[in-house]
């Protein structure tokens, strides 16, 4: 298995907020092109490579959404500091005093959420919560004229979070933003390398790296109902439950522990005997293997069990600290054995295996 550290400090440093994944999606397509036999986006702007003839079966569609939190230029006020609309599922906390970048035609502009300082601030004002209604984005403009003209910012540019890829802990983890879901795409991205270079098994496989997850799923309801899988395997970002503050009837993965299978979240109840057949392949590999229930959370994998006339599909993850705020951080290890977990059951599905798993009787 190649070394995967470029790729994922590549994808992380990236900047791709939901509706504007642009340079993702050149990533991706740049990655995939030799891996697949054809590429296409679809009209919403998610990438959609096929590896397979076009009319084999089953097809398996294998998903992970390109876009990140962020948020988007609201307006300027007049002595030049930027008001914005989150974009995605923040907590206000997450969002004061953060380094930023906005998004503009004429370049990347840096900024910094600011926030009252402590000093002149009441007893009872030290104990309230900054709502994202009373933030603002600090550029260094003079006014609104040196925001728009000098630096060239708009309103509807895109913000996106300014944190950089770190190896920790001398390389066995990864620190980053976007690991939601950056680190599934580059689990696609490995498992079609694992099944160009070896044998693919008789399935052909979309690999879907979507759009606008964090605002509705919507990259992948178009795109399920362009590809009409038979079965789905959505590759994505856990929540770990290994750190202070959290408790295990909240999350229950743990980093370095293997990849997680997601047993129940607000989106999504998993298909059972395909849940099965994901921990049997796991224990053939000697993969551990975690699972997690959720009160929470909604991810591509509703939209591809709801297309059409519905797909066997589970939720598949490499567990995350951290998640939906400026920095993450991940196991290298479990990015590994996810690769190669996902790789073999694609590889082992056949049409008598998927029958089995769509059998209601």
């Amino acid at each position: 298995m190649p070394d995967v550290q470029p790729l994922l400090e590549e994808l992380s440093n990236a900047y791709g907020p939901s509706g504007f994944e642009g340079p993702v999606r050149a990533i991706v397509r740049r990655e995939l092109t030799p891996l697949a036999d054809a590429i296409e986006t679809d009209g919403l702007g998610s990438l959609i490579a096929r590896l397979g003839p076009a009319d084999g079966h089953p097809r398996v569609m294998l998903t992970a959404h390109m876009d990140e939190l962020g948020l988007m230029v609201r307006r300027i006020t007049d002595e030049g500091y930027v008001k914005f609309q989150p974009l995605g599922g923040w907590l206000d906390q997450a969002i004061v005093n953060q380094r930023w970048m906005v998004l503009t035609h004429a370049g990347p502009v840096l900024g910094v959420t600011g926030i009252k300082t402590v000093h002149v601030m009441t007893p009872k004002a030290r104990e309230k919560l900054f709502e994202r209604d009373d933030l603002f984005l600090d550029v260094g403009a003079h006014d609104k004229r040196d925001a728009e003209e000098r630096l060239g910012i708009r309103p509807g540019d895109a913000i996106v979070p300014d944190s950089r890829f770190a190896p920790l802990a001398g390389g066995e983890l990864y620190l980053g933003k976007a690991w939601d879901d950056r680190v599934g795409v580059a689990v696609m991205i490995e498992v079609m390398r694992e099944l160009r270079a070896g044998a693919p098994g008789p399935a052909t496989t979309f690999a879907v790296a979507t759009v606008q997850e964090e605002i509705g799923l919507r990259g992948a309801e178009t795109s399920a109902y362009a590809v009409e899988p038979d079965l789905g395997i959505n590759l994505e970002s856990g929540v770990a439950g290994d750190y202070p503050g959290i408790t295990p009837d909240e999350a229950q993965e743990r980093l370095g522990h293997g990849p997680g299978l997601f047993l129940h979240d607000s989106s999504m109840l998993p298909n059972l005997l395909l849940r099965d057949f994901v921990i049997d392949v796991a224990g053939d590999l000697d993969i551990p293997l975690q699972f997690n229930v959720l009160t929470g959370y909604g991810q591509d994998g509703a939209a591809m069990q709801r297309s059409r006339r519905g797909a066997p599909t589970v939720n598949i993850v490499v567990p995350t600290r951290y998640l939906h705020s400026h920095t993450g951080v991940i196991a290298r290890s479990d990015v590994e054995q996810a690769i190669r977990l996902v790789a073999e059951i694609v590889r082992r599905m056949d049409e008598g295996t998927l029958a089995a798993l769509r059998d209601f009787s």
